[in-house]
């Protein structure tokens, strides 16, 4: 099959994705290899044991557990389905992010104090606005544009110090992160009425969005099943258990808004354009120091917007001690866009992946004698090998190209040399 006069196969589309996937295989070979050595080198375990882990690290996604006599089960796991939608959201959203700025020439480092900011816009507006003043549906808007837009502010820093005074992206948003996290501690340590109260054990918590703030005896009072709360949209009836909402639909949708905006418009092209050579784009009248800026802004807005519909979704709690550590999430949006090649589409996929593997992980602990950082040595590997893509696809095609040279020297040309060199002697 032959397009636009290259067959599939040499198409640069696909030979992306078969680096991606190479990079995938050895990952999983990789992490397979380190269950078979600790299972045959344990005295507790053992060549059954490993198989069991290794069958879990390919097909974990889809085990049931195991029955009355211990045998793992498997089939269609509704909830463990649905957990890796809803892990999956904020990773693509990120991964959206780190890839926004990658085809503009930037790298966004900057994506946790960028989730972070999200996180603390979206839920001092969930959570402070009364229920009563507003109908949920709106405070979740916005709240989940509220997210967006300090997500955005937050990254148009380093845009504006990368523009106009040609600082490196990457120390400005190793910077920023961290003033995001400690910015965020201070907000919430110091507006105490976020923190929760109710639930004595989680005093170093935020509320969760799904409590409303209501007026209780002249006093504002947070209480369960009146808040704001992602819809499902459906989702819980087809993986019942999980945690799964329609957020997830909102993040697949956004992903192909990106690559429309990065494809098929000009705004799309100018950034790219800035990103390929900043002064060529100059020189043909584009505004580059703003398509820098804008460029950060989307990416910051996308982070934000990641953070907004993970805690949003109701049921899940934000440990407001940032100053500690940066939200994982954040990170990991690199090599969902490497993985993915910086492709908006890509993303939704390798987002999806690496959330398997968070699943993955912990049904290694949960059922067997293994735990859960053997994934983070897969992840380790492909980010590695993804990084190297440019590498594979190369070893990919040096065959192919070897085959048309040989065939030219056999062909008329070479038989043409062949005769004139023989008429000369």
């Amino acid at each position: 099959m032959k397009i636009q006069g290259k067959t599939l196969l040499q198409r640069d589309g696909t030979k992306t994705v078969l680096a991606s996937l190479l990079s995938i295989v050895i990952g999983l070979a990789v992490g397979s290899l380190l269950v078979l050595i600790v299972g045959l080198f344990s005295d507790n375990l053992g060549l059954s044991s490993a198989w069991e882990g290794i069958r879990l690290i390919f097909f974990g996604i889809l085990s049931t557990g195991r029955n009355a006599v211990g045998t793992l089960t498997w089939g269609f796991n509704p909830q463990s389905i649905g957990n890796m939608l809803f892990r999956a959201t904020p990773l693509i959203l990120t991964g959206l992010s780190v890839s926004v700025a990658f085809k503009t020439g930037l790298f966004n480092i900057g994506a946790p104090g960028q989730y972070l900011m999200g996180t603390m816009a979206t839920l001092a507006i969930a959570l402070g606005i009364p229920s009563s003043a507003l109908p949920s549906p709106v405070t979740w808007l916005l709240a989940f544009s509220g997210g967006m837009l300090a997500g955005g502010l937050w990254g148009c820093i380093p845009g504006l110090v990368k523009a106009f005074l040609n600082i490196n992206e990457v120390l400005a948003c190793i910077m920023t992160n961290w003033i995001a996290a400690n910015l965020v501690t201070w907000f919430f340590d110091a507006t105490k009425i976020f923190q929760n109260t109710v639930e004595n054990t989680k005093s170093s918590y935020v509320y969760k969005t799904a409590y409303g703030r209501t007026l209780v005896d002249g006093a504002w009072t947070y209480v369960d099943g009146n808040g704001v709360q992602t819809a499902k949209l459906g989702m819980d009836k087809l993986f019942p258990g999980s945690q799964v909402n329609g957020g997830i639909l909102v993040a697949v949708l956004i992903a192909v808004g990106v690559y429309v905006l990065m494809t098929k418009t000009t705004l799309g092209y100018q950034l790219k354009a800035c990103g390929a050579n900043r002064h060529a784009a100059r020189y043909a009248g584009i505004n580059d120091k703003r398509n820098i800026v804008l460029s950060m802004a989307i990416a910051g807005a996308l982070s934000g917007a990641g953070a907004a519909l993970y805690f949003l979704s109701g049921n899940t709690e934000f440990y407001w001690h940032t100053y500690q550590t940066l939200p994982a999430t954040g990170f990991n949006g690199i090599p969902v866009a490497l993985l993915a090649a910086n492709n908006p589409i890509g993303v939704i996929f390798t987002g999806c992946f690496m959330s398997m593997l968070n699943i993955v992980g912990l049904q290694l602990t949960n059922l067997t004698a293994y735990n859960e950082f053997i994934t983070d040595v897969i992840i380790s590997v492909i980010v590695y090998l993804s990084a190297f893509s440019l590498l594979i696809k190369m070893l990919l095609s040096a065959r192919k190209k070897d085959k048309p040279v040989q065939a030219a020297a056999d062909g008329p040309v070479g038989e043409a040399s062949a005769e004139k060199g023989g008429e000369q002697a």
